[in-house]
Order: structure tokens, then sequence, then C-alpha cells
């Protein structure tokens, strides 16, 4: 039988240490100056990074949903 943890408790792991790893990234390239959000193209890069990360997670979860209840 498929339970919580089998099914969803992979998922929240995933994206929430996941997450964290990202953010982290993101802070850790602003404060070493790479990332200058002065600048059109990093702002646009910024909000592809984001994006994917949200796009992902969405795509994941319709598979999960859809392998569960319908």
């Amino acid at each position: 039988m498929i339970t919580f943890a089998n099914s969803w408790l992979p998922f929240i792991y995933l994206y929430s240490i996941g997450g964290i790893c990202f953010v982290i990234g993101l802070i850790v390239t602003k404060r070493a100056g790479a990332m200058n959000l002065k600048k059109k193209e990093h702002r646009f890069w910024l909000k592809v990074l984001f994006f994917g990360y949200f796009y992902f997670m969405f795509i994941h979860f319709i598979f999960i949903y859809a392998a569960l209840y319908w």
C-alpha cells in the first residue's frame, strides 16, 4: 500500500532541502559579486532560475498526484 511516507515525504524532502541549497547558492553568488541585480540580464537569469525550480516542482507534484489519485 502506498503511504504518505512513500509518496509525499520524498517530494517534501527533495524540494525543502533542495530549496535550502538553492537559496544558499544564490546567497553565495550574490556575496561573491557574481550576481548584480542592478543589471537587467542578471535579473532575467534570476527569474529563469526561480521559474525552473518551481516548474520542476510543479511537474513532479502533478506526476505524483496523477499516479496516486487518478
